[in-house]
């Protein structure tokens, strides 16, 4: 049991600690500056959309008021299988000739509508987003101006979670999320990112490919592709959106569930991720893979910690209950001062290892996450 606690304390501090150490000190030894200047090619938006009448319109508005020369965007959305008045929201926009519409009656899911939106782009680079979020005004400009660098292919924007008025949300889940963004940042700074982020992200329309009906992560499988083509995939930290912090534990579970999921479907439809084909292989599984082993690694470093009676397992283990009662404060309620925040953070860390399981049990018993709006 000695080397089962020795292997998962290893692991576990080598994805959250060392990984991040090693990035940080990389990108201060060896970063790799970008060409950034003011560059102007076509965009076309790229956005699928189910059942988003509450949205669709101020997104809408959103895209068509960016700060970036009118002439030069497309707006192509795609409805799959809506239900309420998103398609009737849809054709009344459709005489405007910057918005191309497709209205699937039936849902095929958001690969397939992606591939329909992709046939019908035209701008130089295509930039993928959602309905619900809302981008800054200078955000498109920024993140054209990476493009301006021969080498970029794909650009990463960077979603804040909370409103614009008042700042980014400073519960515990949206500190690992802004804790997310550091990685991508110093990844951005040397190499290529891992992905993108959902809600904005843009590529060279020549380095696209179709994507498999079945794929949960575009955001995922896109960027690598690039990154495949011998192109970097950055992350610009200018370029953001905006999402409201709906940060409550079912909504935010349901959510890394379907994402880790996302990462175990990778590596059977893209299995070249873990060969030489893959140039930023290292990053992918130390970024990506390894995480989908912490939450195993944490029920073996409990199990040994209760066997093993040295002293220094007697305080692994003390450490361990003190940890896991602080997440029992949490769901019991506990909402006030600092041992309230502790208690969130604990909640938080264990409510996304245990989503990791989850996935883990989908991939296993071959239990399909689809895509919801």
């Amino acid at each position: 049991m000695t080397w089962v606690f020795w292997i998962s304390a290893t692991l576990i501090a080598y994805t959250y600690f060392c990984y991040p150490g090693w990035l940080w000190v990389r990108s201060r030894w060896y970063p790799h500056p970008i060409q950034r200047r003011p560059n102007f090619q076509s965009v076309s938006f790229v956005m699928v959309v189910r059942d988003e009448e509450r949205n669709l319109n101020r997104k809408l508005e959103n895209l068509l008021t960016l700060d970036y020369p009118a002439e030069l965007i497309q707006l192509v959305i795609v409805s799959d299988g809506s239900l309420d008045r998103t398609e009737a929201i849809l054709r009344e926009r459709a005489d405007d000739p910057r918005i191309t519409v497709v209205l699937n009656q039936l849902s095929r899911g958001k690969a397939p509508g992606l591939n329909d939106a992709l046939e019908l782009a035209h701008g130089d680079i295509l930039v993928f987003t959602d309905a619900r979020q809302s981008i800054e005004p200078p955000a498109l400009r920024l993140m054209l101006e990476n493009f301006a660098d021969p080498t970029v292919g794909c650009v990463s924007g960077e979603l804040m979670l909370g409103d614009p008025t008042t700042g980014e949300s400073d519960k515990a889940l949206a500190t690992y999320w802004r804790v997310e963004k550091l990685v991508r940042q110093m990844e951005s700074t040397t190499k290529s990112v891992v992905g993108a982020t959902g809600a904005l992200y843009a590529i060279r329309r020549t380095l696209l490919v179709p994507l498999p009906a079945e794929i949960i992560l575009d955001d995922v499988y896109l960027p690598m592709q690039v990154v495949r083509q011998g192109f970097r995939v950055l992350f610009d930290s200018r370029a953001r959106a905006w999402d409201g912090a709906h940060l409550d534990a079912p909504r935010e579970f349901g959510r890394k569930v379907r994402t880790l999921s996302g990462n175990y479907q990778l590596l059977q439809l893209a299995p070249w991720l873990l060969t030489r084909a893959n140039p930023i292989r290292f990053e992918f599984i130390s970024h990506k893979l390894l995480r989908l082993g912490v939450p195993f690694a944490l029920v073996s470093i409990l199990t040994a910690s209760l066997v093993l009676r040295a002293p220094i397992y007697r305080v692994a283990l003390i450490l361990q209950m003190i940890f896991y009662g602080l997440c029992l404060l949490a769901i019991l309620g506990l909402k006030r001062g600092p041992l309230a925040r502790m208690a969130e953070a604990a909640f938080a860390f264990v409510l996304l290892n245990t989503a990791a399981v989850v996935a883990f049990a989908n991939f296993i018993s071959g239990r399909k996450t689809t895509w919801g709006r």
